[in-house]
């Protein structure tokens, strides 16, 4: 029998826990840190009272409420999560008189507090400012030498702005990967409506054609057969030039997902001030060879953004008679390659259409990514010569 989690104790929408959902991860994630919550077990060791019964009451009747606002912040929607990190800040206060170990309560509620939107940094500093300086100052009221809350202004300010940094990141990654995905919605969809187009002024005057031709024969088939063989041998030339004109159009379809990958690298790039070049042969791509190229190339253009420190990025697209070849240099600091996930999913989505990846990468001369795949099973070399021929032609 399976149990479901009562409604307070799962993720909201919009909360950070549903965040991570989205994102693959576990929505627990963020308990690991309440490891840091041993310091409510450690204080008594450097109070004269150490731990007397006192402590042992307080600390039953404090830490399981401090745990669940702790996890309200994490599950609550974002607008609603301050109320549960303000909460920590209220109980630390409110036990702050018979119960030094709350003071980890205190940094608890520091640390979970969010601002969003413009000068969310700066309002963040703000609020620990204020809040430390109230809660040091109702601490030396009640007695608290001030070297037991030295500490206290210099953690919490020190790591929530490392966090709140972090938390800031992490948005505007988010908010990037969404402007790319609206690059390669909006980019195939541009590309659908090309294709209606194109297939709408191909089929409505073939089709047409077509009709006309083959009433045509009909007339003639009883008073003039030659003729009307003639007409029904102009239907089938009719017909074959629409088919492989449809298939022409068709293929600039497959191309749309390689075409939204360069548009959406070039945009990344150019946000952190690389400029991106690229050339593509005008020849259609096998839909698996397509794919495959696409997403080694969003790969390889993550990895020179993170990694790469580089100025430009050359992109080539190349066909010949026997293979299939995507090659991406960068003028980056280059050097040694370590195997990770990207670079084992790269091979991996090579080996699927029996292609080989290449990859050259010396200290201060940049990064080379070669992707070589041959042609489908499908299509034999005379095939792959009439494509190199069909785009001679159109050029």
């Amino acid at each position: 029998m399976r149990l479901s989690l009562p409604a307070w104790l799962r993720p909201a929408p919009g909360s950070e826990a549903a965040e991570r959902l989205r994102q693959g991860k576990s929505p627990w994630t963020e308990a690991v840190h309440l490891v840091w919550s041993v310091w409510v077990f450690v204080v008594p060791v450097f109070t004269p009272q150490g731990y007397d019964r006192t402590w042992l009451l307080w600390t039953l009747a404090s830490y399981p409420p401090f745990v669940l606002l702790y996890a309200r912040t994490m599950l609550a929607p974002r607008h609603l999560a301050n109320r549960y990190a303000l909460g920590m800040i209220v109980l630390a206060t409110a036990l702050l008189p018979v119960f030094p170990s709350g003071i980890s309560y205190f940094v608890f509620g520091c640390l979970t507090l969010r601002t969003e939107g413009r000068h969310a940094l700066r309002r963040y500093l703000l609020w620990l400012l204020a809040l430390n300086a109230a809660f040091l100052g109702f601490s030396l009221a009640l007695g608290y030498p001030w070297q037991m809350l030295v500490w206290l202004p210099v953690s919490t300010l020190g790591t929530g702005l490392a966090i709140a940094v972090q938390r800031l990141n992490r948005h505007k990654d988010a908010a990037l990967r969404l402007s790319h995905d609206e690059v390669r919605r909006l980019a195939a969809v541009a590309e659908r409506e090309r294709i209606g187009r194109d297939l709408h002024d191909l089929l409505g005057h073939t089709l047409s054609l077509v009709a006309l031709k083959s009433d045509l024969a009909r007339r003639l088939v009883e008073r003039d057969p030659a003729a009307a063989h003639r007409e029904m041998d102009e239907v089938s030339r009719v017909a074959r030039q629409a088919l492989a004109q449809v298939r022409r159009a068709v293929s600039g379809i497959r191309s749309a997902q390689l075409a939204a990958e360069l548009a959406a690298g070039k945009l990344l790039l150019e946000t952190d001030g690389i400029a991106l070049h690229y050339q593509v042969d005008d020849v259609p791509l096998p839909p698996a060879v397509e794919t495959a190229f696409a997403l080694i190339l969003r790969e390889a253009i993550t990895n020179v953004q993170r990694h790469a420190r580089a100025r430009q990025v050359h992109v080539q697209v190349s066909a010949g008679t026997a293979a299939l070849q995507l090659r991406i240099d960068d003028d980056g600091r280059g050097g040694d390659l370590v195997p990770g996930n990207g670079l084992e999913g790269m091979r991996a989505r090579l080996q699927a259409v029996d292609g080989v990846l290449q990859l050259d990468s010396a200290r201060g001369r940049g990064t080379s990514v070669i992707a070589s795949a041959p042609w489908p099973a499908c299509l034999d070399q005379a095939d792959a010569l009439a494509a190199l021929a069909a785009s001679a032609a159109l050029e």
